[in-house]
């Protein structure tokens, strides 16, 4: 066998093995991204109390963060394809630094803005590259390296609660500085990152990207992927509405509605919060055994009558019924990004910007809206409705099977 064969077949052996290594450094600091980023909704009752900020307002933060990155991360997923920036990964969470230092400094709403601004242009560069990482080192493995990198985010996510009871509470806006140095240890770890993905791109990518990018540039255009992209994004909206909701307002409707200590609401969306973090990580090696379909679908549907009864029962039930959904919907997550980079294959920080950033964007106009709707009317009602946006979830039975996926793949 030639030298060129050899190397071909050391490359190609290579590129099969799941790195666990590299997938648990990007995870680590997909968590220690999103605990930045959770600062933001994890500030609001600080900043409700401290500047009387109304729940319009911090609608209109939570837009500001999750607008940025959402309409940022597909761009830089599509630029990213064409030419994989490694040292990307490091630039954006400095960026990331920049705003919360900003975000604990700030000492009135239009500089809060702009900070939050920054630590969504921080998430914009980072999570397209982040997932394409893990999707370099997952091999065949593909649904469980995804739910590691995804885990990461979502606990990351989930220590919003603990963040506002242990650090925000007692020390106030200012605590958020603390913070800075969670980022400086990201920056750290993403070079060593960037450093293994660029010797990778150096060794194997540009065949297998030349490869995918055939294959996408065929079916890119065809009626039944958008079809199906379209029916993702409709998921991934419902979804995003109804985590969103629960995030940035469900610890003001326990205060209301309990009569909790601000502590007390935060456990509650701890254990939703965290209970999705395990459902993101479940959620993928399921979907390798019994397929992507059947983990969205399974997923969305049996989430629907825990959301609509949780504004409805006692305390201790309602604590039960979120952790519930929380596992349960968040085991689609990581899910529906394979999926979506499946349909696409080759487009991978394309199809990675557009669902995971498309999800920020779909809860950044949640925001917005629901908290009109809470000014409007009431934050009971607010909560009450949004019970019932899992049920648009039920389209998801429309996707087209993962047999069929792959059938499109081999026919382009």
């Amino acid at each position: 066998m030639s030298q060129p064969a050899i190397a071909s077949a050391k490359t190609a052996k290579a590129s099969e093995k799941t790195m666990f290594n590299i997938l648990f450094i990007i995870g680590l600091c997909h968590l220690l991204n999103d605990a930045i980023q959770a600062v933001v909704p994890a500030m609001f009752p600080i900043l409700e109390k401290s500047m009387g900020l109304s729940f319009t307002q911090l609608g209109i933060i939570a837009f500001s963060l999750n607008m940025v990155s959402s309409v940022l991360q597909p761009v830089v997923g599509v630029i990213t394809d064409k030419k994989p920036m490694p040292f990307a990964l490091p630039i954006g969470l400095t960026l990331t630094l920049g705003g919360v230092l900003g975000l604990a400094f700030a000492p009135s709403f239009g500089l809060i803005v702009i900070s939050v601004i920054f630590i969504g242009l921080g998430s914009a560069v980072f999570h397209p590259e982040g997932s394409r990482v893990a999707y370099m080192a997952a091999g065949k493995r593909r649904g469980l390296a995804q739910s590691i990198y995804q885990v990461g985010g979502n606990t990351g996510q989930a220590l919003a609660p603990l963040i506002t009871a242990l650090i925000l509470v007692p020390l106030g806006q200012r605590g958020a500085s603390w913070f800075t140095i969670v980022a400086a240890i990201a920056v750290l770890l993403l070079i060593y990152i960037a450093n293994w993905y660029n010797k990778r791109l150096a060794s194997d990518l540009p065949l297998i990207k030349k490869k995918n990018k055939s294959a996408a540039e065929k079916i890119g255009l065809s009626k039944k992927i958008k079809q199906a992209l379209l029916l993702v994004l409709l998921i991934i909206f419902a979804r995003s509405w109804y985590i969103s909701g629960m995030t940035n307002f469900y610890a003001f409707y326990a205060i209301e509605e309990y009569s909790f200590t601000i502590k007390e609401s935060q456990l509650f969306l701890f254990a939703f919060l965290i209970a999705g973090a395990f459902g993101t990580f479940f959620g993928g090696p399921l979907a390798d055994r019994f397929g992507k379909k059947k983990v969205i679908s399974v997923s969305m549907l049996a989430t629907v009558p825990f959301s609509i009864l949780i504004p409805f029962v006692s305390s201790a039930i309602a604590f039960i019924f979120l952790t519930l959904s929380g596992f349960i919907l968040m085991a689609s997550f990581s899910v529906t990004v394979v999926y979506a980079q499946e349909l696409v294959p080759g487009k991978i920080g394309t199809m990675s910007g557009l669902t995971v950033g498309l999800a920020f964007g779909m809860g950044a106009i949640g925001s917005v809206g629901l908290g009109y709707i809470a000014d409007l009317f009431s934050l009971s009602s607010m909560v009450s409705t949004l019970g019932f946006l899992p049920l648009l979830g039920l389209i998801a039975f429309l996707l087209p099977s993962d047999q069929i996926v792959r059938k499109w793949n081999q026919e382009n």
